[in-house]
């Protein structure tokens, strides 16, 4: 656990002891589940690294405790009124009780630009183009591996050379052509880019 979250600074009272919690996926950025904890569960989770929270049905559970999809803790963090909590975690399996990854729609799955980039990526090099349709530029990319990697270095050299004129909006313009030219490489050696933050999330340690 990389943050460790002093109790005595959270706002029990204004939820009549219970605190929410937001727990969220710390290699991906998805939003997993929103639900309670009080004292007793978040001392659970400090002491376990496994999160814990109080349900107003259930009581006091253990996430996974019965199903193994656990979620171990990276960090918590409280908010600046102190009565919510951010869980980073990373899951064992589905958060939700439907079996679902997330207890959100897919939207909640791509939280942001690159993770909806990534699912792009992936929806292409699931796709077969039809008898006679023009593939896509990815498709074309993920089938041809001379063409994705000169236009891998292509990329590397057009931003280095925008650097170098000190073009603010022409490197940026080429940062995210070479993000999306390497994610291709990557999905075309069946990779992902949850792979990427799981690499970054280890170098934070």
């Amino acid at each position: 656990m990389t943050a460790i979250l002093d109790l005595d600074t959270l706002d029990f009272t204004k939820g009549n002891g219970l605190v929410t919690v937001v727990t969220q996926d710390a290699h991906s950025g998805a939003v997993l589940m929103v639900a309670h904890a009080d004292r007793e569960a978040l001392e659970h989770t400090l002491r376990t690294g496994e999160m814990h929270y109080r349900s107003r049905s259930r009581g006091l559970w253990h996430k996974g405790g019965t199903s193994g999809n656990v979620q171990r803790v990276v960090s918590l963090t409280a908010d600046c009124d102190a009565d919510a909590v951010l869980a980073l975690v990373f899951p064992a399996g589905p958060a939700c009780h439907n079996g679902t990854t997330s207890c959100f729609r897919d939207e909640a799955l791509r939280s942001d630009v690159f993770s909806a980039l990534d699912a792009t990526i992936a929806s292409r090099q699931a796709m077969t183009p039809a008898e006679g349709e023009k593939p896509s530029y990815t498709h074309k990319l993920l089938l041809d591996r001379n063409l994705r990697l000169k236009k891998l270095g292509e990329e590397a050299v057009e931003l280095a050379t925008a650097c170098v004129d000190g073009d603010r909006a022409r490197a940026a313009e080429e940062t995210a052509d070479l993000l999306y030219h390497a994610l291709v490489a990557l999905r075309a050696v069946g990779g992902s880019l949850d792979d990427v933050r799981i690499v970054l999330a280890a170098r934070q340690r």
